[in-house]
């Protein structure tokens, strides 16, 4: 194992010390128990967005903490969920009085531990939704979850829920907004070669030389198949339809187009994958009228990608190219 090191045990909390002294005039470290907040703490009257998971999957959570996301950040260990201190000290930070969103991956760990927290917050007068990404189609139930698991579509939740929040909609209203995401949003990714958690020290899973794992999960779960390495075309045929069949999109829709790497896979492939994506949903007559390529919720130094497409409409549209002011999303301001 070479990585750039030092204790196994440490990677977390050295990491996330360094994310916050690099970005001081986005966020702000809270080391004990350690989650990530806005600079300038919760905004008054504003409701407060809060998300997390194992860490691994850099930038997600902490890169999108920021004007027009999360307002906090909750870092677990590596591929670990956290735990409801954290999240429950997080969730305080992010309210500033118009109560607070959890949003949630699908992975038991995550899902038990944010409503553990959000019970100890309604205890404390904080009033709690949450909800739960659930946007892979690869497989129903994994290593992790029951039911689907939660992937790149989280991404899109917490960027156009956060518009909704920064521009003053009530808790109801931006949960409301998430939960729309979330129903229209579907994803599916493939591995070309697993991924090492530093205190494991050994890969998750082999890969054949020439073998490529079909709807890999961002833990390395199995997916639906594995198949002899192919052309790009073909591993995103294999990845965009279903995805287009689980949506049922029709003739005329516009989309949101999403081609996520896992860590290890260069920007020039991850296009390679965008251009024939965008090809297959223009020969069925959908609009791909925006878009996001590159690294955002990776698994380590996986490499491989994912594919992520949003049914949008125009609520969903506005609040997408809305400012948004983080590390690892930023435009418009």
């Amino acid at each position: 194992m070479k990585k750039l090191i030092n204790d196994p045990g440490d990677v977390v909390t050295e990491s996330v010390r360094g994310f916050g002294l690099a970005h001081p005039e986005t966020v702000r470290v809270n080391e004990d128990p350690l989650f990530v907040c806005r600079a300038g703490g919760a905004v008054a009257g504003k409701v407060g967005l809060v998300s997390g998971g194992g860490s691994g999957h850099e930038p997600l959570h902490a890169g999108y903490v920021g004007q027009g996301m999360l307002d906090a950040a909750v870092p677990g260990a590596m591929f670990t969920s956290p735990t409801p201190e954290p999240v429950l000290e997080a969730t305080k930070a992010a309210d500033g009085g118009a109560g607070v969103l959890h949003i949630v991956k699908n992975y038991t760990g995550d899902v038990l531990n944010f409503e553990t927290a959000a019970e100890l917050a309604e205890a404390e007068d904080i009033t709690v939704r949450s909800v739960v990404v659930a946007d892979d189609v690869a497989v129903e139930d994994s290593l992790y979850t029951a039911g689907r698991r939660g992937v790149g579509g989280t991404v899109l939740v917490e960027k156009i829920a956060g518009a909704a929040a920064e521009r003053g909609e009530d808790l109801e209203s931006v949960a409301t907004i998430a939960e729309q995401v979330i129903e229209n949003v579907r994803s599916m990714g493939a591995a070309l070669s697993s991924c090492t958690v530093p205190h494991a020290g050994q890969p998750t899973f082999d890969l054949g030389e020439n073998e490529i794992e079909i709807g890999i999960g961002i833990h390395g779960e199995p997916g639906r198949e594995r198949i002899p390495a192919a052309p790009a075309d073909e591993i995103t045929d294999r990845l965009l339809n279903p995805v287009l069949e689980d949506l049922s999109l029709s003739s005329g829709e516009k989309v949101l187009l999403f081609v996520n790497g896992m860590g290890g896979t260069p920007l020039s492939e991850l296009y390679i994958v965008y251009g024939h994506a965008h090809d297959v949903l223009a020969a069925r007559g959908v609009e791909v009228s925006r878009s996001l390529v590159g690294n955002y919720i990776t698994s380590l130094e996986m490499q491989g990608a994912s594919i992520t497409v949003l049914r949008l409409d125009e609520t969903l549209t506005e609040l997408w190219d809305a400012p948004v002011g983080t590390v690892a999303l930023r435009r418009g301001l």
